[in-house]
């Protein structure tokens, strides 16, 4: 274990910069995760610190090490890619082991260590087969073992799961969860699906256009996140951003016209209450319900999502037609809406 420090990274290819300045300490022992859409620079920096990048400015530290200069494989770093990258000629054991033997470790050594990753990922029984003979699943697990048995101070994973169909995904989400509790090593884990990012980081950092937008545990920025763009990115579906304009409410409330959908009043303490003017208004799903028409801001249903345990709405606004998406209990489908107030 160790920790990683980042400090002014950043990184062009050509005229384009990919990363504009990148500052994060990651702790010992925590789980970081990489979130943002394709081409924010979250693979590229994985990749930088893994050494197979190069830094044009800045500084990568492991440990209180800088590690610039210093050679991929010197640098502590195991690093499991989205292609399980197997030797197919190899049994999983020969896969496994295959660094630790080219590092001259005797063979019992290498054969002691994967036996004990082989334990740790449960593959036992897999040990003697050749990877054509593995699932999808089973070949990312035995990648996986391929990076604990080198024992790295920090593992990189660029990934990993977005080949594997939707079961599979949750599943192997679950074993990385236990193998971090098990190893309690330093892990950086990029991706692009935030319900990834939600379900196994210790820390989130969200990019976007070659920086980072904001880092916290994961219900630090679902529940307050630092700009519009965190918001519309954590949550499925995605926070509704409403246009409107704010008008003087009660000592604790805030009145919110939407143009042609209606007012509603907002319990906002005076400290956090906007002087006026234009704003939007950021809600998640979960938050909104169906009433009348009277009740709050109109809406017209366009479209039911039956989810099995939720129901989820979507919406236009009367007036703007802006998008609106409300998730509700499942016991609401197959209401007859026609038009509705959130």
């Amino acid at each position: 274990m160790a920790a990683l420090a980042l400090r002014g990274v950043r990184k062009s290819f050509g005229p384009v910069e990919v990363l504009s300045g990148i500052d994060l300490d990651i702790a010992e022992g925590e789980f970081t995760v990489f979130v943002g859409p394709s081409g924010c620079g979250k693979s590229t920096l994985l990749r930088m610190i893994a050494g197979l990048e190069d830094i044009d400015e800045g500084e990568v530290a492991i440990a209180g090490e800088r590690i610039n200069e210093v050679a991929p494989a010197e640098r502590g770093i195991a690093m499991v890619f989205q292609s399980y990258a197997l030797y197919p000629h190899m049994t999983v054991a020969q896969n496994m082991g295959f660094a630790l033997k080219m590092a001259g470790q005797p063979a019992k050594a290498v054969e002691a260590a994967v036996a004990r990753a082989a334990a740790i990922l449960q593959i036992e029984p897999l040990l003697s087969r050749k990877p054509r003979e593995l699932s999808g699943g089973q070949r990312q697990r035995v990648a996986i073992g391929r990076a604990i048995v080198r024992k790295p101070a920090v593992f990189l994973f660029d990934e990993p799961l977005s080949n594997l169909d939707a079961a599979l995904r949750v599943q192997m989400r679950i074993e990385l969860s236990k193998l971090h509790q098990e190893l309690g090593s330093t892990m950086v884990y990029v991706t692009h699906d935030q319900v990834e990012a939600m379900t196994l980081g210790d820390r989130i950092a969200v990019f976007n256009g070659g920086r980072i937008e904001q880092v916290g545990a994961p219900l630090e920025l679902y529940t307050r996140p630092a700009n519009q763009f965190v918001a519309g990115f954590l949550g499925s579906p995605r926070m509704n951003f409403i246009r409107g304009r704010a008008l003087a409410g009660g000592p604790s409330s805030m009145k919110f016209e939407a143009q042609g959908a209606g007012l509603v009043e907002l319990p906002l303490p005076a400290a956090g209450r906007p002087s006026g003017g234009e704003l939007v208004l950021g809600i998640r799903p979960e938050h909104l319900s169906i009433g009348r028409v009277d009740e709050g801001l109109a809406a017209r249903v366009e479209l039911l999502e039956h989810l099995g345990d939720s129901l989820i709405v979507h919406a236009s606004l009367e007036g703007s037609q802006e998008p609106l998406s409300l998730r509700l209990p499942a016991d609401h489908a197959g209401r007859p809406w026609a038009s509705a107030s959130a």
